[in-house]
This record gives C-alpha cells, sequence and structure tokens, in this order.
C-alpha cells in the first residue's frame, strides 16, 4: 500500500518527498513540541533543500486547515454517530481531538504542502552522488 515513489509514502512518513530516503524532521516525534517545527536544511542524500524559499511553509496553514476539518469531522462521526453521544459531548470529542492531534496536524500539512512542489525521482540520489564527486 505504502510503496516508495509514491506521495501517500512521502506524507505519512514525512520522508524527503524527491528520493524518500530520510525524514525531513531533526526529530520524527512529532509530539517532542520543543522540536515540532524543526527541519532539517537539506536531504543528505539528494540534496533537496526542504525550505524552498523564505516563509514556504506558511501555505501549509491553509492545507492544516482542511486536515484539521478532517480530523473535526472524523471525531463527529466517531462520538455521535457512532458513540450516540450528545452534541455537546461531540463538541468535547472534537475540540479534545484537535488539541490532541495537533502535533501531527501540523506535521501531516507541512509534508502535504511540500508534495505539492516536489516530485519524486529515483534517480535524484545517484545525481547529487555524481554533482557532489565532481
Amino acid at each position: 500500500m505504502l510503496k516508495k515513489g509514491t506521495k501517500m509514502y512521502s506524507i505519512l512518513t514525512g520522508n524527503c518527498p524527491r528520493c524518500h530516503e530520510e525524514s525531513m524532521y531533526e526529530n520524527s516525534n512529532p509530539y517532542a513540541l520543543s522540536k515540532i517545527f524543526k527541519m532539517n536544511e537539506r536531504c543528505s542524500h539528494c540534496g533537496l533543500k526542504y525550505k524552498i524559499e523564505p516563509s514556504f511553509f506558511y501555505g501549509a496553514m491553509y492545507v492544516s486547515y482542511g486536515v484539521g476539518i478532517a480530523f473535526a469531522v472524523a471525531a463527529f462521526v466517531i462520538s455521535f454517530l457512532f458513540l450516540g453521544s450528545s452534541l455537546p459531548t461531540a463538541f468535547i470529542a472534537i475540540v479534545g481531538t484537535l488539541v490532541v492531534f495537533m502535533p501531527v496536524i501540523i506535521r501531516l500539512s507541512r509534508n502535504i504542502w511540500i508534495n505539492f512542489f516536489v516530485k519524486y525521482d529515483p534517480n535524484s540520489v545517484k545525481k547529487y552522488e555524481a554533482i557532489a564527486k565532481s
């Protein structure tokens, strides 16, 4: 299901969108809150610069809104429709879900955003090594 070379692989694992060889983040745990935004400067395998331009990841805020809505709808459906809770309880479940999953939402949004602009290239590692040797 999650094969290297797919956008979904890069989005869900947080790996480099060009070569899929290493994590973009210094700490792969999104719940290490002091390091949630800390990213490697470049991929050590293909040389991709993650922050393509200053303030590049501001666009991820728009993606974050959509991802947050998806989490909120899922929380509502589970609590209200499947578990049969009241509307106030479902609202509390939505808020709790968004608070608990906010680090995951932030990382997913960044991963989705960079994958809009960078495509997978299986030969990128070889190209980078050839450039580095010369």
